[in-house]
This record gives structure tokens, sequence and C-alpha cells, in this order.
């Protein structure tokens, strides 16, 4: 791997807890009890099953955000997350526009940052003090480490 910047695999380390954080943070109100509201949201979109897809999306974002903070399984999570926000976009963003606020509503801008964010994870690797470094074997850089 090429290394640019003084340490890449803190970049991405912090890309992929931010990330993660988000995806907690719209997850936990949806488990503690915003689960029947969500289902409400998905079958107006008309999705099939939608008190099951409820529980799927609270439990990927809540778990899958959670997973991301830890590093573990990065890549098939941000996966999913991808396919969530790609959904998102199609169902609920492009019709309202580009921009989530300001010059429109909704919009798909921030959802298409959170998919850049997530293809990034996935291209590059969890960074830092993950736990998928460690369990793979693969190198595992230390916050302030520069690699030789």
């Amino acid at each position: 791997m090429t290394k640019s910047g003084p340490n890449p695999g803190l970049g991405l380390a912090i890309l992929r807890v931010v990330v993660g954080v988000v995806y907690i943070t719209h997850g936990i109100p949806k488990l503690l009890g915003g689960v029947p509201g969500t289902g409400a949201f998905l079958a107006h979109l008309g999705i099939p099953l939608p008190g099951l897809f409820a529980w799927v999306v609270t439990l990927l974002e809540t778990l899958g955000g959670l997973s991301l903070v830890a590093g573990f399984l990065v890549a098939p999570v941000a996966f999913l997350f991808m396919i969530e926000m790609i959904v998102g976009i199609i169902l609920v963003h492009a019709p309202n526009g580009w921009y989530v606020v300001g010059g429109g509503s909704a919009g798909a801008e921030y959802s298409t940052v959170l998919i850049a964010a997530l293809l990034a994870l996935v291209l590059a690797g969890p960074g830092a003090a993950a736990v998928d470094g460690r369990r793979t074997g693969g190198p595992v850089s230390v916050p302030g480490e520069t690699e030789a």
C-alpha cells in the first residue's frame, strides 16, 4: 500500500469511528421505542414486510455502527450501509433534490457523502487500532505511530 499523508491509518480510523457513531445515533432511538414508527414509515414507502425491515434497519444501524467503531467486519458492514443509503436515496431523498437544507429539503447530498465515506472504508480498510487488523494478523497502526 502506498502511504500518503502523515498517518493514513489514523485518518481511516477517525473516519470509521465517526461514521459508526453517526449510525449508532440513528439506531439507538429506534431500538429504544422507535421501531414501530420506522415500520410505519417503511410501510408508507411501500416496503414489503415493513415491521421486519424496521428491525433489520434498527439492528444494522445500532450493531453495525458499534462494529464500525470497533473496526470489526468493516467491509461487509460498510457494504450493507451503502445498500441502505442507496435505497434511501432512491425512495426518499432523490425526489427531494440534492440539498439537505438551504436550497432544498431532505435531498440526497448527505447520504451521498456517507456512501463515499463507506466506500473509502471498503477500499482502504479500517485504519488504525481495528479489531479486523488484529483478527487477520495484518498490520495494525497505533495512533501517532509512523510506518517505516
